[in-house]
């Protein structure tokens, strides 16, 4: 089994891609877990599924275009602004790998506005991301540098 966790705050406009992925995310072998701000909150449910992969989705302000999807490898996490969450996500991913043995990615989208509506940029970086993963195709996506 697969984990993917959407995080994220809807009410703050493209902050909510991590959910909008989670929602829209059906895939055999896979399940999809809406986290909210608080994806700590499902350490033991994530555990209990003993995932190979762990997918983590949501807004980061990397400097780059509206839109754009990148994985965020483990050393890069302070490279990435990520604003609603009540413990880093370093630390949860830290925690994550400790108590499980799965591989863990990190995968930020570009917000445009963390104010109002979702934007249509983050609309379909989300779309685009949920093909890469129902296409086994993660390690494409780009590296942040």
């Amino acid at each position: 089994m697969n984990v993917l966790l959407g995080v994220g705050n809807e009410s703050n406009g493209d902050d909510a891609i991590g959910i909008y992925v989670a929602r829209n995310f059906k895939h055999e072998g896979w399940v999809a877990i809406d986290c909210a701000t608080v994806p700590e909150n499902y350490i033991g449910k994530i555990i209990s599924y003993r995932p190979d992969k762990i997918v983590i989705v949501d807004a980061a302000n990397m400097g780059l275009k509206a839109g754009e999807i990148r994985r965020i490898p483990k050393e890069k996490v302070g490279k990435a602004s990520f604003s609603t969450h009540s413990i880093p996500l370093s630390l949860f991913i830290s925690h994550l790998q400790k108590t499980t043995k799965a591989e863990i990615y990190l995968v930020g989208i570009q917000p445009k506005s963390m104010y109002g509506e979702m934007s249509e940029e983050a609309k379909k970086a989300g779309e685009k991301l949920i093909k890469y993963i129902k296409e086994d195709k993660i390690d494409e996506i780009e590296e942040l540098k």
